[in-house]
């Protein structure tokens, strides 16, 4: 050690000196300061012989994060994963309506039902590659099929769905062909085709339209998340009140029987669960309920109870019939988009993701407790 410095002893003696003499302050830098866009802290002291210490208000809790960016991110689909969801649902109860019209003797509804269900799901297939990016990426989305991926069992679902629906939309130009000649014979051979495709793409209906509720489920944004029973449910019934829709607006008011069952049964699965996620989530139904998710959700309620009626009350009135179904229609669209934008809010702030997890625990702790 060298003479002119002092011992390890003595350094520490004098830090602790100085310590206490500046107080509990740090020797690094200023004492921090809150930030300017904060509530001033305001301290009440009591007064009276009992009083002793002070009471001091903290502002409300903020949740943000690392750099100001979200806890959870947010999905990036655009509008065209939305109107791929409502075109979905679209095909599936306009070919659950044309296997109606077909078991029951109504050719008008099945054809309207067949051409839109093709219309839609081409539609469909449209909005999902151009969010992929590369007609390939469906491609190889076939290599797989995985019944725990929800993705991958519903691209398998259109792989059948879509050929099915294209061979009874094409049956109904046999009419038109010549009787004799090769397309004589294809005009033999494409209705019993078309009733079997029909059918095919009717039993493939019920799984196109509840499994994109079931994707959005399996996500981790919260208020998807959380609604896994009714996303499901409200896509069943919306899928089958754009169904009747088709019908009314379609069909003479003669055939459009089935299309006014398939809307009590739409508006009833659509109102019931579209009134759970607003009400049962406790926080995570707030984004249902507020912005444009929320606007859109309480358009789609007034639209169905509005075509529900005009069905019921229009039995024999045409043009009160198509208005029903045009309000049928444009509340299954509102009640997607109102869906998809719900959960995109609830996973851009990181509200709906910290606090719903702090009960979750608050909860097991209790539980072991």
């Amino acid at each position: 050690m060298s003479p002119d410095r002092p011992p390890v002893g003595a350094l520490f003696r004098r830090f602790r000196e100085r310590l206490a003499a500046e107080g509990p302050q740090r020797l690094d830098g200023p004492t921090p300061h809150p930030p300017r866009d904060a509530e001033p802290v305001r301290r009440r002291g009591r007064r009276g012989r009992r009083g002793g210490g002070e009471q001091v208000n903290v502002p409300p809790a903020e949740f943000t994060s690392y750099y100001g960016r979200p806890v959870l991110k947010a999905p990036v689909w655009k509008w065209d994963i939305a109107a791929y969801l409502f075109t979905g649902g679209l095909a599936a109860g306009s070919s659950l309506l044309a296997a109606g019209g077909q078991l029951t003797g109504r050719p008008a509804l099945r054809r309207a039902g067949r051409v839109t269900s093709l219309a839609a799901v081409t539609a469909s297939a449209y909005f999902l590659v151009n969010d992929l990016g590369r007609p390939s990426r469906f491609h190889h989305m076939l290599r797989v099929a995985k019944l725990t991926s929800p993705m991958s069992v519903g691209t398998w679902i259109l792989t059948v769905f879509g050929p099915a629906a294209g061979v009874a939309a094409i049956a109904e130009a046999a009419p038109w062909l010549p009787e004799r000649g090769p397309l004589g014979l294809g005009r033999r051979l494409l209705p019993p085709a078309g009733h079997a495709a029909g059918l095919v793409a009717a039993v493939t209906a019920p799984a196109l339209a509840t499994y994109t509720g079931v994707l959005l489920a399996d996500t981790a944004v919260p208020s998807w998340h959380e609604a896994y029973p009714e996303l499901p449910v409200i896509f069943a019934g919306s899928a089958l009140a754009s169904g009747a829709g088709v019908g009314l607006l379609a069909a003479p008011t003669a055939q459009a029987g089935p299309a006014r069952r398939f809307a009590v049964a739409g508006a009833a699965l659509e109102l019931w669960g579209s009134h759970r996620v607003e009400h049962r989530l406790g926080l995570l139904s707030e984004p249902y309920t507020t912005g444009a998710a929320g606007r859109l959700l309480r358009a789609g309620r007034a639209l169905t109870v509005a075509g529900l009626a005009g069905a019921l009350v229009g039995r024999r009135s045409r043009a009160l019939s198509a208005l029903s179904g045009g309000a049928l229609l444009a509340a299954a669209l509102c009640t997607r988009f109102g869906i998809f934008h719900g959960g995109v809010a609830s996973a851009k702030d990181p509200r709906y993701t910290v606090v719903p997890q702090r009960e979750r625990a608050n909860r097991r702790r209790s539980e072991q407790d």
